[in-house]
């Protein structure tokens, strides 16, 4: 390590022997008077029947730190002694995280599918949970596509190695078992998968169901369940963010699937709440809409590797327009929209291929792939324009070429877009498909 960098961090050392005193708790917040710790800053309160409580700094007032637990604040009381256990949080990481199942904080909750050597064990270090995004000017251009392994995507929305694009969708059309495709058939180097605020049933079914052994081997899975504390579920993107970032650094081509963003916001809306913030779009504070683009910035590709990011958007009441959803569809590279009316007439996965687009896709793609692409995208939409018309069986062949030649090849397109979750493929026998459709 560069010694420059070292004397860099003995500067920025506060010391832990700080502490302070419980002096009210509101909400969810705890009020600790005479503890002059950062933000950020993890502190230990010593409860009367002698165990600890672990919380963060998320701020400052009147002279009183404010700090949010991350378990229950049952059994604390007035006057209970806090001490600063860590100045900022960090991450012990290495080659041998492969196949794990993390907590928020980076410790192990399940070993990997198969054993772990114990010189990977031993090559760790540790990195920071939070971390600036690249500059502009060291980010090369993205030229190169990565296989998602899901058809429809990778013919019709390409993307490329660094590229960020947003699964946007209401509860129950398909997210998670869409990831889980993406995650056993894509050719990244090593996924790394964020469950940000999931059901604690849906974790074992996505890991033995959706991810299985195969997509287990080459993963890191970060786990922040919705019954934990707001901070462990902000701490879980961040960390799950940093793992991708570990391997990007060693020239790795990494995909990280984030589940989802939107909970994400929402449990930062309760800590900026609880600190005082006041609401904005929809009840979300001003912190929410800045950490957003501080987090989805720091992936991307970088002149060691890449980590292509794919965030999923939970939209309620199916409203593309939602605040979250509007912003975050604005600090992306694309988006993928999953309708409920494709799911609900059994068309997995439900992508609803007009309302998607991926930003990137002219610049990675032969021209022919391009145009062939278009002229599907075309024929789609011309069913809808007309699909009233055909209902009622009012359309008289021969008045629109372009629409009966669309109806033609109908069939042989929705089957090229369904694709069975056992169903492996690749970029190029997707392209190869579409274009004999």
């Amino acid at each position: 390590m560069n010694p420059f960098s070292l004397l860099n961090q003995l500067d920025s050392v506060i010391p832990t022997a700080i502490t302070g005193t419980v002096l009210e708790t509101s909400g969810t917040t705890i009020r600790v008077s005479g503890f002059p710790a950062p933000v950020g800053a993890l502190a230990e309160i010593r409860l009367g029947d002698r165990s600890t409580l672990t919380a963060e700094v998320i701020g400052f007032r009147n002279e009183q730190a404010i700090l949010y637990p991350l378990h229950s604040t049952h059994g604390i009381r007035r006057g209970d002694r806090v001490r600063m256990v860590q100045t900022a949080p960090w991450l012990t990481i290495g080659e041998g995280m492969l196949g794990k199942v993390l907590d928020a904080q980076g410790r192990v909750l399940q070993d990997s599918v198969e054993p772990v050597s114990t010189a990977a064990v031993l090559n760790t270090e540790r990195i920071p949970f939070h971390r600036a995004a690249p500059k502009a000017f060291q980010r090369p251009r993205i030229t190169k596509p990565i296989s998602t392994g899901v058809r429809a995507i990778d013919a019709l929305f390409t993307l490329g190695e660094g590229q960020r694009v947003g699964i946007f969708a209401g509860s129950g059309v398909g997210k998670s078992t869409l990831l889980g495709m993406i995650a056993r058939y894509t050719n990244a180097d090593v996924i790394v998968i964020g469950l940000v605020g999931e059901r604690g049933r849906e974790v074992n079914d996505f890991l033995e169901r959706d991810l299985g052994p195969e997509g287990r081997r080459r993963s890191v899975v970060v786990v922040a369940t919705g019954d934990e504390s707001p901070i462990l579920r902000v701490r879980a993107s961040q960390t799950a963010t940093a793992v991708a970032e570990y391997f990007r650094d060693r020239g790795k081509n990494v995909l990280l699937l984030m589940d989802s963003l939107t909970r994400f916001a929402m449990a930062q809306r309760e800590i900026g709440l609880a600190l005082g913030e006041p609401p904005a779009r929809n009840g979300y504070p001003p912190s929410v809409f800045a950490m957003l683009p501080a987090l989805v910035e720091r992936t991307g590709r970088t002149r060691e590797g890449s980590i292509t990011a794919m965030y999923t958007v939970l939209v309620e009441g199916d409203d593309e327009n939602e605040p979250i959803a509007d912003t975050v569809r604005g600090l992306l590279d694309g988006h993928l929209w999953l309708s409920r009316r494709l799911a609900e007439s059994g068309h997995y996965p439900a992508i609803d291929v007009p309302s998607s687009i991926s930003r990137l896709m002219n610049d990675i793609c032969e021209k022919s792939h391009v145009q062939t692409a278009l002229q599907i995208r075309s024929m789609i939409s011309l069913w809808r324009e007309f699909k009233d018309l055909l209902a009622i069986n009012a359309y008289k062949r021969g008045t629109n070429p372009a629409l009966d030649e669309a109806l033609e090849k109908k069939q042989a397109i929705i089957n090229f877009l369904r694709q069975k979750t056992d169903e492996p493929s690749t970029l190029e026998d997707a392209v190869a498909e579409m274009k004999r459709i």
